[in-house]
């Protein structure tokens, strides 16, 4: 893999691209360098990337230290996303939303104003609850970017877009084997994730892949939609590959 030196930025500042995840062993040597400690990883990773979605957020909640730590890690103008809660998500599947949902913006809040969108993935295999959902969206804290990704076809109907527009959640633009998702913005943000096209994680987009949803992306900035990108492609460091291409493709 070809390695970039210094920050890596696209020319529209709407657009912040990045992966999902940093701490990941194996990509030592081929991202990391072989003698650098994990401890530097995310300093070095926000040297070439200008955002980074937190998951491990999803299976534990990380003390506000934690939170504290990444935010004076990181450069002053890079962006966190924020992966909620499994036990909201996926345990309760968003019933009685507000004490996770207090906890939860209580400890990303000690990002600042390095916190950026707050991603709800829904489970597989659940499918479209109107009033599940609407109560969980009157919910969500005011102030903040929310994006909600499904995982179930059934949630891909008007009124499912129509109840994000109502309360400004973006409807999160999945690339994933066998789905196709709708392209559009239902907030006045854009969210994409990118978990391989061909198979789930560990894909490696191709650069005609790349090419076309390099379109899309510019198209919301064109717009004025500032845009979030996401490769959660991790084996063999795809989502490194990946990212460097798409900002290529744009700047």
């Amino acid at each position: 893999m070809s390695m970039q030196t210094g920050p890596v930025e696209t020319t529209n500042k709407l657009i912040k691209i990045g992966c999902s995840g940093y701490l990941y062993r194996h990509w030592r040597s081929l991202f990391y360098p072989p003698e650098l400690p994990s401890s530097r990883w995310l300093q070095f990773y926000s040297q070439h990337f200008a955002t980074l979605e937190l998951n491990n957020t999803f299976y534990n909640l990380p003390t506000a230290t934690t939170f504290d730590h990444w935010r004076d890690t990181t450069p002053a103008d890079f962006i966190f996303s924020v992966k909620a809660s499994r036990f909201l998500t996926h345990m309760k599947k968003l019933k009685e939303p507000q004490e996770a949902l207090a906890q939860l913006f209580e400890r990303a809040g000690h990002l600042g104003p390095k916190l950026g969108p707050v991603l709800y993935q829904l489970p597989p295999r659940w499918r479209f609850n109107l009033e599940r959902l609407t109560t969980f969206l009157e919910a969500l804290p005011k102030g903040y970017r929310h994006t909600i990704e499904v995982r179930d076809q059934s949630w891909l109907i008007p009124q499912f877009f129509a109840a994000l527009e109502k309360y400004g959640v973006a409807y999160c633009i999945s690339s994933l084997p066998l789905y196709k998702t709708p392209v559009v913005a239902t907030a006045p943000f854009v969210y994409f994730r990118f978990h391989g096209s061909g198979q789930i994680y560990d894909y490696c987009y191709t650069q005609e892949e790349i090419k076309y949803w390099s379109t899309e992306v510019q198209q919301f900035a064109e717009q004025g939609y500032p845009v979030y990108v996401y490769f959660d492609n991790d084996p063999h460091a795809y989502a490194i590959r990946n990212a460097f291409e798409l900002i290529a493709n744009i700047g």
